[in-house]
């Protein structure tokens, strides 16, 4: 099963990234999750036995992206006991190196819970030599940690049941705003029995939406691994699907490139449906039921397109490219005093649109905020994930400093998303009209074109120390200002001493996040991590956004 997964969620978007305070373990409850149930093919006569995945996720329940990282160690225990005789179990290759099974125990321990969803470990399990066609067991998954308290959860485990096929759709890859597709749903169940109902999980990212929500659909906005970044539908149908037959929507979802699209994607997965099944899928989220006609499946003849699909997976996934820009304006300021005085140093860019950027697959950042420091000043305080360079732009081995400073985004940045940077800057000798500058540039400072940017004339603008003009262009050429002075609206950071906030003021037609715009996540906490943030999702029976420690696999 292919996942959104970036590794090093993954997204790896997180370390420490800039964040404020840590989160206080005594106030928060994290649940466990993981699929209600896992059918297991029946042992071979012959072969090796055939293995399912059941991938077990960890929610922190806050919505604050920079503060309400839990910051301690915690241990999750899988008793294994119920499956004696029934199936066999180990843990994958992907389910961390701090994973071990000792007799009917499992035990997991790791640092750090993020908010959201965070992948814990990857169950391989098999129908064991022996077992019968019916024969059912659970793992009970449980978690520990000092002052804080876990939910528990439950995977029934059964040999046989229906297996649930989706079919990949035929979209096409690259697009234009306001562009609909139609998307004829199928699935299969190619198992030994009936599934008694159908929940049909389907996470598009910022760019797309469907043409129609149903009656018969519940809505998640903004969901993992980027806040602001996903919408989640969960679709129900009732009644009994039996082995053998294909069934298809009656009429095709429309799915719509917005005039924020980039690079989207699109995963849709099948399940049997559950009351646990679906409380499993919502991941601890909230959702609002859709108010459109219902959306209804009718069963086809067994043809030649059903050996087309894969019984290997239910889920499936699909990447868009669609032709358009962002515009980053970088921001800077200026500031008076004297020789002996520290002033603050609110500085950044922000995206005016129309598209939001996610390198969501890869989990690279979007872009690098880059700061020369006016002649005269020192930085006495900067945010946590920005990195001290020299002049010439190679590390400096200081922390503060330095006469330069480059500070990574994260893997998304939100259409009207503001990446503020919290400097202050001592001034060491007086400069009249001290001119440093903010250029928002690739990453790759060798080729530092954006390559959905354009209008390169605003990527660059001015801080200036005791301007000699008063309204001196301390936005740059470009017309870039500082942003809104607005305690309510502006999240301005941290210090040196801790992560800092690189958010700020939102805007966007749907009100994009401040945390889209923090730094990107560096050290052991990081989640975003090479491969697929769109697709890390898939556990067992759950679809899950990030996933841990984890890398992709076909």
């Amino acid at each position: 099963m292919r996942r959104i997964g970036f590794a090093a969620f993954a997204v790896g978007l997180l370390a420490a990234g800039l964040a404020a305070p840590a989160a206080h373990a005594a106030d928060l409850q994290f649940t466990l999750s993981g699929p209600a149930e896992v059918g297991l093919r029946p042992y071979p006569a012959s072969g090796a036995p055939k293995k399912s995945t059941v991938d077990v996720t960890v929610n922190n329940p806050s919505q604050d992206e920079e503060r309400g990282r839990f910051e301690g160690e915690y241990t999750v225990s899988f008793d294994l006991s119920g499956l004696a005789g029934i199936a066999d179990v180990r843990f994958g290759e992907t389910g961390g190196s701090d994973c071990t099974i000792t007799g009917t125990t499992g035990i997991c321990t790791d640092y750090g819970i993020r908010p959201g969803l965070n992948g814990v470990a990857e169950l391989e399990v098999s129908a064991a030599r022996g077992s019968k066609l019916g024969a059912t067991g659970d793992i009970k998954v449980t978690g520990t940690a000092e002052g804080a308290t876990f939910t528990s959860h439950v995977t029934k485990v059964t040999v046989g049941g229906p297996d649930l096929v989706m079919k990949r759709l035929p979209l096409k890859a690259d697009l234009t705003p306001g562009e609909v597709q139609p998307a004829p749903l199928s699935f299969a169940n190619t198992g030994t029995s009936a599934a008694d109902g159908i929940l049909l999980t389907m996470i598009y990212s910022r760019g797309m939406e469907l043409t129609q929500r149903y009656s018969n659909c519940e809505y998640s906005e903004g969901g993992e691994p980027f806040v602001g970044s996903w919408t989640t539908a969960l679709c129900t149908f009732q009644g009994s699907y039996e082995a053998g037959a294909v069934y298809e929507l009656d009429k095709p979802l429309g799915i719509r490139a917005t005039e924020r699209a980039y690079f989207d994607s699109f995963i849709y997965r099948v399940n049997e449906d559950s009351p646990q099944e679906r409380t499993a899928q919502r991941g601890g989220r909230t959702y609002t039921p859709g108010s459109g006609p219902a959306l209804t499946v009718t069963k086809k003849p067994v043809s030649a397109r059903s050996e087309d699909l894969d019984p290997s997976d239910n889920q499936q996934e699909f990447d868009f490219r669609t032709k358009n820009i962002a515009d980053f304006v970088a921001y800077g300021a200026e500031r008076i005093g004297a020789v002996g005085e520290t002033v603050d140093a609110l500085i950044g860019f922000r995206n005016s649109g129309p598209a939001w950027i996610g390198y969501i697959r890869s989990g690279e950042s979007v872009a690098t905020v880059d700061f020369r420091v006016p002649e005269g000043a020192k930085v006495t305080k900067k945010p946590a994930g920005c990195q001290a360079l020299t002049t010439g732009g190679r590390p400096s081995g200081l922390e503060l400093g330095a006469p330069r400073y480059s500070c990574d985004t994260r893997a998304s940045v939100l259409d009207g998303a503001d990446f503020a940077l919290p400097f202050e800057l001592k001034i060491e000798k007086a400069v009249a009209n001290a001119t440093g500058t903010v250029t928002v540039r690739n990453v790759q400072g060798t080729d530092p074109v954006l390559p959905f940017d354009p209008k390169t004339a605003n990527n660059t603008a001015k801080f200036v120390l005791n301007p000699t003009d008063s309204g001196s262009d301390a936005g740059g050429t470009s017309g870039g200002t500082e942003p809104p002075v607005d305690d309510e609206e502006q999240t301005t950071g941290g210090t040196s001493e801790g992560p800092a906030t690189a958010g700020g003021s939102t805007g966007g037609s749907s009100g994009g996040d401040s945390a889209q715009g923090g730094l990107a996540a560096t050290g052991s906490g990081a989640l975003l991590t090479a491969a697929a943030a769109a697709a890390a999702l898939a556990a067992g029976g759950t679809l899950y956004l990030a996933a841990r420690r984890r890398t992709t696999r076909s």
